[in-house]
């Protein structure tokens, strides 16, 4: 077992209706998570619309996620910027709240080369205490963070891993390969879960362990026990739901199920916006088929 758990969930922001940040919901979803197969928490990532939270509203949802979580499990605060000396600030705050590690994206909009990202998470690293996690997800940061470039950040001591979304399996292995041993992998993307524990990742950051969180988990302890045929066969079954959960930018989809369903975690912020109905009948046509083990 890696150091941050085999599933974490990438966790929605809930908000009021008037789109206030809802922290008393926001810890209600925490203990539904956790008591649904989740090893940890990612709080204030993609998923949880880090873009549109101001830096108060980030240090305060940390603090009472780490508040509830307690020692249940991993809490990992999304950090990162494409702005170093914000990045350093907020991390330098967040390791305040106590949680146990940062999550830091891959810098948006300024289109850095491999040596700005290399210097950038450097220096963030060299500025806390906490376990540093890079996180790669080009379709939305436009620059990918090339593998050798990971494996020079992994000989930062605390430049722990990684959350890999660019599905580019060669680079990867390349990763994995040439990472010390307790470097960790993990999945940034459901769907590339089984192919990148093939290949020796760890385990998975996840959007749909909102629903199938147990689910989830039992695919992923099937395949560390060797059981590959179970784990193929859960995995299978829950490929259409990942792909409806993707249906429009992340977190619309999740937010509107979880909506429908019964918990009630408020729209998104804009300019993300809610699926018309056509788009949201889709979604929830899917999400119908499954067994949802989140608790209500």
């Amino acid at each position: 077992m890696n150091r941050f758990g085999r599933l974490i969930t990438a966790m929605v922001t809930p908000f009021t209706a008037d789109n206030a940040v809802d922290y008393a919901q926001a810890q209600r979803l925490v203990l539904a998570l956790l008591n649904s197969g989740s090893d940890g928490l990612v709080v204030v990532g993609t998923t949880g619309e880090s873009p549109t939270l101001s830096k108060t509203e980030e240090q305060r949802l940390f603090a009472e996620v780490k508040e509830v979580v307690g020692v249940r499990g991993t809490v990992i605060a999304g950090t990162g910027s494409n702005n170093t000396v914000e990045a350093i600030v907020a991390t330098r705050a967040a390791e305040k709240t106590g949680v146990d590690a940062c999550l830091l994206v891959v810098p948006y909009y300024n289109k850095p080369n491999q040596e700005g990202l290399y210097h950038h998470f450097k220096t963030i690293a060299e500025s806390t205490s906490l376990p540093c996690l890079l996180y790669n997800v080009p379709s939305r940061t436009v620059v990918s963070l090339e593998a050798d470039t990971v494996i020079r950040l992994s000989e930062v001591d605390n430049i722990v891993g990684i959350k890999e979304a660019s599905g580019k399996m060669d680079e990867i292995s390349h990763i994995i390969e040439n990472t010390p041993a307790d470097f960790t992998v993990l999945s940034g993307n459901d769907i590339d879960t089984l192919p990148m524990l093939q290949r020796g990742a760890d385990g998975l950051i996840s959007v749909a362990s909102h629903l199938v969180g147990r689910q989830l988990k039992e695919m992923i302890d099937s395949f560390f026990l060797g059981d590959i045929k179970k784990a193929e066969g859960i995995d299978y079954h829950l490929t259409p739901l990942y792909d409806a959960l993707f249906l429009q930018a992340n977190p619309v989809p999740i937010k509107y199920a979880l909506n429908e369903l019964g918990f009630n975690v408020g729209k998104p912020r804009l300019p993300l916006h809610e699926p018309n109905e056509e788009i949201g009948q889709r979604i929830m046509d899917t999400v119908g088929k499954y067994e949802i083990d989140l608790p209500f």
